[in-house]
């Protein structure tokens, strides 16, 4: 059976979306996502303690955001197909397992594994962010995924400070035992309090994977806001996957506490994501997408000059560069939630297989944001990122202004 409107239309949920219900999904996401960066912070605890050289070490953090990857591809359109609260839940469940498992994993060979699983199963976020786009009314979609989205940002924020303070009291193996917790304790909340999603397709699960690709065809919004999502989300991953050395080096000095406080002020970012959507909401979704492609290319600035500061003003360089984060965070964020709001007015019946779409794509940014730290700050340290990343925002500004579908 092919994938249409007609045989994949969405039963239209009957549970009322209130701010509490709203403040449960971003904290769910919130919860969910650090399981996917928190590794960053403890490959170098997990690597020695498995004997692990440095450079295998990497495939630690890698293995989770894989995972991750292949379940947006795999696992996310199945919200198209089967009731979304028992997906959910069952998903929640396996992460649990994989993250008590990874507590217990004694050799490099069974951990990796049952990281890739614990990534594929945190893809869970990308069919609870859709329940509540599915649950708002249009004019107010943007706001709702807005907030949403804002838990999501907090939480990978806030997932390196978050790992660093569990591991330094417990280790990296009481880091995975406290996720495997939450993880448990917020199946069961959302269990009671999760609405049910029932959608009206019955095609068959490789027809709608093959689905994919022709939905990447045929939308181009999807392709609009997919690239330019990817180009900052490769900015966002370049900058706080250098910004630690930079910060290791005079003037700044900061050793991995100080490095893990300074993370937290890009929290502070995530403030514009429900202003994002709100802006999405009234119509002004181009010139907000504007200024946080602007946002991108003025924080890369300010991180430039920072970190180029004289180091007799460490504190005037440090607050500087903090500042730079949070107005990098900002253009991040407001891009991607105006992403989301434009991607989840397109199909209701496909909105599980466009988020996936979305995100995975967008991910795929971020790797090679990632990948490109290393090589540039081989080469040409703090100012060659801030040049890369600056490019990554002029190009999305570029595509921006060049886009027609919105």
């Amino acid at each position: 059976m092919s994938v249409t409107s007609e045989s994949l239309a969405l039963a239209r949920p009957e549970a009322v979306l209130t701010r509490p219900l709203i403040l449960l999904f971003g904290t769910s996401v919130g919860v969910i996502v650090t399981n996917l960066f928190a590794p960053q912070t403890l490959v170098g605890l997990i690597g020695p303690s498995l004997g692990l050289s440095a450079a295998a070490a990497g495939l630690v953090a890698m293995a989770t955001l894989l995972g991750y990857a292949a379940g947006l591809f795999l696992l996310v359109p199945l919200a198209d197909l089967v009731e979304n609260r028992r997906l959910i839940l069952r998903m929640l469940a396996c992460a649990a397992a994989c993250a008590g498992l990874a507590a217990l994993a004694p050799t490099a060979a069974t951990l990796l594994p049952v990281l890739a699983l614990l990534g594929a199963a945190c893809s869970a976020i990308q069919i609870l962010v859709p329940i509540a786009a599915a649950m708002a009314p249009p004019e107010q979609r943007g706001r709702v995924i807005g907030d949403v989205m804002g838990g999501l940002m907090v939480g990978i924020l806030l997932s390196r400070p978050l790992a660093s303070a569990i591991a330094g009291s417990a280790g990296w193996r009481g880091f995975y035992l406290a996720s495997a917790v939450a993880m448990a304790l917020l199946a069961l909340v959302l269990a009671a309090r999760l609405p049910r999603r029932q959608p009206a397709g019955r095609t068959r699960y490789l027809a709608l994977i093959a689905s994919l690709w022709q939905l990447l065809r045929e939308e181009p919004v999807l392709r609009a806001r997919a690239l330019t999502a990817s180009l900052v989300m490769a900015a966002f991953s370049l900058f706080w996957t250098a910004v630690a050395l930079r910060l290791a080096q005079p003037p700044f000095g900061l050793g991995q506490s100080g490095i893990a406080l300074f993370a937290l002020v890009g929290a502070g970012g995530a403030a514009v994501t429900p202003l994002a959507g709100r802006a999405g909401d009234r119509g002004w979704t181009r010139p907000a997408t504007l200024a946080s492609h602007l946002a991108v290319i003025g924080g890369f600035a300010l991180a430039a000059w920072a970190g180029a500061a004289p180091s007799g003003g460490m504190l005037l360089s440090l607050a500087a560069m903090g500042l730079a984060a949070v107005v990098l965070d900002i253009g991040v964020t407001g891009d991607q939630t105006l992403g989301r709001r434009a991607i989840n007015l397109l199909r209701p019946e496909a909105r599980g297989r466009l988020n996936g779409l979305f995100v995975g794509l967008f991910f795929l940014g971020g790797a090679v944001g990632s990948a490109a730290a290393g090589a540039a700050w081989a080469i040409g340290g703090w100012p060659l990122i801030c040049l890369i990343g600056a490019g990554f925002g002029a190009v999305a500004l570029v595509a921006g202004r060049l886009d027609r579908s919105r």
